[in-house]
């Protein structure tokens, strides 16, 4: 799953990055993601769900739905 798909609310941790766009992997890493990070899903735009807001270890981070899809999570239960 990838972080575009994360529904509002739910937690995740980060488990990588897609790996085809390296620039795009080394922007996400130097803004803080991480693998093992804890991510939240906060808030979706009007139009095409863009941009998304996430919770990543405490900070409020916005980005685009394709940026988040280069991002891969697993949902944590409880």
């Amino acid at each position: 799953m990838t972080l575009a798909d994360l529904p509002k609310s739910v937690f995740a941790r980060v488990t990588g990055f897609d790996g085809q766009d390296t620039e795009l992997e080394t922007r996400l890493r130097e803004i803080g993601f991480a693998e093992g990070d804890m991510v939240e899903a906060l808030h979706f735009g009007l139009f095409g769900k863009n941009p998304m807001s996430v919770r990543l270890n405490g900070a409020l981070i916005a980005l685009r739905r394709l940026e988040a899809r280069a991002v891969q999570v697993e949902v944590q239960n409880g």
